[in-house]
């Protein structure tokens, strides 16, 4: 079996846990014997290439069915599509991002057809644009490769699955990391909804990283239940043990890490620090990570007067998060709507006893962390001080959730999305012998 994905993201370059989660999936589907055929906005030069052969498309023809794989990761194919899109980016974020940026003259329906295209790294000011243009590209990688199945990551990818579906006749997968209810509250971008909403519809079957998820997608797009699997995230094991890096300050150290958005609960942390740092001043806190609300947290913490016991690292690669982990002693997931969550997976991953919100997936599946409600800062500060002053505890969350933790393999995720694979692939042949 073969599957062309379309995604936004590929390791080392991400900006959370989508792209960490389709490189997990991609491994665990080809050690299933699932083909994969992996499309991206951007390659960038510098990712996995021992693993995987990386193939911009601007370099190479459309054609792409002579591409030769990798010995390692034979079976899977990147393709780059440039495009300076992120999956977490805000249509109001994009226009920021491209102010300085101008349409390109060439119309993109005459571009992009051409044996081999190019683009010229300028861009225009909308980023619906921008999605509708990676469509296009993908109904052309669609009409030159043979696959059996069409998986697709997120909104943003969503119209290149239904062109891809439109020129192939393949079955399509819309798989749900994350939906606009949970970025945005109740305050949602209506066309993101809308697009979100088409591509529920569109597909054959959908993929939800946990029941709270698959309940949002049920009540709040109208799908029906028969149409919606829940497969939870896994988690990349370790592949060497590192040894734990020496700390240059006495203090403890309490990890936030994730983008600073609303959905995320970055206020909550701030706020549950302060009420720690009452009875304890001998802690620190960190958050690491970028988003729309740093301004109003950076202003929060000098309101509070905590800003000798409080740093902001920007973003993290994946090296740098593990040295962070490595330092930390709680790690703290607050989010107000987290569909998934696999930063806690890497923090116990890393001997971290960790504190997530009830509205998290991962709460789902990970029974040695402790929950909190995200709105309860009392709570979250009582369990952050529980962990630094009981050392029982805390060595009791890493013991058992290490061998938990461990036993979340992507190739077990992978299985039973090879089995959503082929559920849909024989309904559409049994359909197709019917007619």
């Amino acid at each position: 079996m073969k599957v062309l994905m379309f995604g936004w993201e590929f390791p080392p370059h991400i900006s959370g846990g989508l792209g960490t989660a389709c490189y997990g999936l991609s491994k665990g589907l080809l050690y299933n014997g699932v083909e994969v055929l992996f499309v991206v906005p951007r390659m960038y030069g510098d990712e996995d290439g021992e693993s995987i052969r990386l193939i911009d498309a601007s370099d190479v023809l459309l054609d792409v069915n002579e591409v030769k794989y990798h010995e390692v990761w034979r079976k899977l194919t990147v393709i780059g599509v440039h495009s300076i899109l992120v999956p977490y980016m805000s249509p109001e974020e994009f226009r920021r991002a491209s102010t300085f940026a101008s349409l390109e003259k060439t119309d993109i329906e005459n571009s992009v057809f051409k044996t081999k295209f190019q683009f010229s790294g300028k861009y225009g000011h909308d980023l619906f644009k921008e999605v509708a243009r990676y469509a296009v590209v993908a109904a052309k990688i669609a009409a030159s490769n043979e696959f059996d199945v069409i998986h697709a990551h997120d909104w943003l990818t969503y119209p290149a699955a239904i062109a891809a579906r439109e020129v192939s006749g393949k079955p399509f997968i819309a798989h749900v990391h994350a939906t606009e209810f949970d970025r945005s509250g109740e305050h949602v971008n209506q066309d993101i909804y809308d697009m979100e909403r088409q591509g529920m519809q569109a597909a054959d079957k959908i993929i939800a990283v946990s029941r709270l998820t698959r309940n949002i997608i049920i009540t709040r797009y109208g799908i029906h239940p028969d149409k919606v699997k829940v497969v939870h995230n896994a988690v990349m094991p370790m592949t060497q043990q590192h040894k734990r890096p020496e700390r240059y300050f006495p203090e403890k150290l309490v990890t936030f890490l994730g983008r600073v958005t609303f959905q995320k609960g970055p206020d909550y942390f701030v706020e549950a620090a302060y009420k720690v740092l009452k009875k304890d001043k001998n802690v620190r806190f960190v958050m690491a990570g970028t988003g729309d609300m740093l301004p109003k947290i950076i202003r929060r913490v000098a309101q509070l007067r905590i800003g000798s016991r409080f740093h902001f690292s920007g973003f993290l690669n994946a090296r740098e998060v593990d040295h962070v982990f490595g330092l930390s002693d709680v790690y703290v997931m607050p989010s107000v709507s987290e569909p998934f969550g696999i930063s806690p997976l890497e923090a116990i991953r890393s001997n971290v006893p960790v504190i997530i919100s009830k509205q998290s997936g991962v709460a789902e599946i990970l029974r040695h962390a402790l929950t909190v409600d995200f709105w309860d800062v009392d709570d979250i500060a009582d369990k952050i001080y529980g962990l630094l002053h009981y050392q029982g505890i805390s060595k009791m969350f890493i013991h058992h959730g290490k061998d938990e933790v461990e036993n979340l393999k992507w190739d077990d995720a992978a299985w039973k999305v090879k089995n959503v694979y082929e559920e849909v692939v024989q309904r559409k042949n049994s359909i197709a012998f019917q007619s």
